[in-house]
């Protein structure tokens, strides 16, 4: 752990989060259900969008899954390096799993903070101007939207993990957090990070406070429109197709805001709010959608029904 000024870093050591050591087995399994039941449940999602056809040939049923692909990665990109910590010795992560881990987990995060915004876009388009949606919301528009999507995420992640790591690292290698992000990086660094951290809060400030503004737009006008709608039932199902994404809004950008977006990231807190956009939401995303979703519920029956006619013949 001696500071060795000539010397650049090969790899790091993650602390992982603090912990009562009787707990140890519990939290690697408890964590290892919620991996394994996250992967299961977003494929599940997703091979419903695939294969039903009233569902995959609709903009927000596309968005959704390919939101579940994104919560895949984000879960595999952190969660089982996070149980490893569970297990007996030390286990470094090299330098290039540490930048890949902070490029793809940025990578994902900024794509997903554009794509809430696009469900909020497209829910706009479907209650405020329903008239014009099938002309304004086509398969073409969906796919360049998706694709821009994952194309400025894409810089975004590849600009965070840049700055990062053009700085030197000669030790300490003991990266206080369960994976690689930028605050809990620089405090590493042997060099001044001040700017970096400037960049940093002002380039994920730009994308959260945009997107979260737009999708606040968004749902201003949506409110404005449910509440004209004269019928009781009328009003609930419309509430109904936006309640999943506000929830997935919620819990997704208040953690993200109180990690990034404060003077001092250094709290002990940032640990346990981190775990919700990389661990607990990728996970309740599929019961929240699953749940809350009439038609992504009849679409799971649709399947599970000519599954077991198809085992019957």
């Amino acid at each position: 752990m001696e500071r060795m000024n000539s010397t650049q870093l090969t790899e790091f050591i993650l602390t992982g989060i603090p912990y009562p050591p009787k707990l140890r087995i519990f939290l690697f399994l408890f964590f290892l259900v919620i991996y394994i039941l996250t992967q299961m449940g977003n494929l599940l999602i997703f091979l419903t969008v695939c294969i039903d056809s009233q569902l995959h040939a609709r903009p927000m049923y596309i968005f959704l899954g390919v939101l579940s692909i994104m919560d895949m990665g984000t879960s595999s990109i952190i969660v089982p390096r996070l149980i490893m910590n569970f297990t007996p010795g030390i286990k470094p992560i090299p330098f290039g799993g540490c930048v890949a881990q902070l490029y793809f987990y940025h990578f994902l995060g900024s794509t997903q903070c554009f794509f809430y915004t696009l469900m909020a876009y497209d829910r706009y388009l479907a209650i405020c101007r329903p008239l014009h949606y099938p002309v304004l919301m086509t398969s073409k528009v969906c796919f360049l939207m998706v694709a821009g999507a994952w194309v400025a995420g894409s810089i975004h992640g590849a600009i965070q993990a840049t700055l990062t790591f053009c700085l030197p690292y000669c030790g300490p290698n003991q990266v206080d957090y369960f994976f690689c992000d930028i605050p809990a990086v620089l405090r590493l660094a042997c060099a001044d990070t001040t700017i970096n951290e400037l960049v940093t809060f002002v380039d994920i400030g730009v994308v959260v406070a945009s997107c979260f503004s737009l999708i606040l737009i968004s749902y201003v006008h949506i409110i404005q429109a449910i509440l004209r709608i004269r019928t009781a039932d009328g009003r609930r199902r419309a509430f109904s197709t936006c309640g999943a994404h506000v929830t997935v809004v919620t819990i997704y950008y208040v953690p993200a805001a109180f990690i990034y977006l404060r003077p001092e990231a250094n709290s002990p807190l940032d640990g346990a709010a981190a775990l919700f956009p990389t661990t607990i939401t990728p996970f309740l995303n599929p019961l929240i959608y699953t749940l809350r979703n009439k038609e992504v519920k009849l679409a799971l029956k649709r399947m599970i029904g000519d599954r077991r006619a198809m085992s019957k013949n």
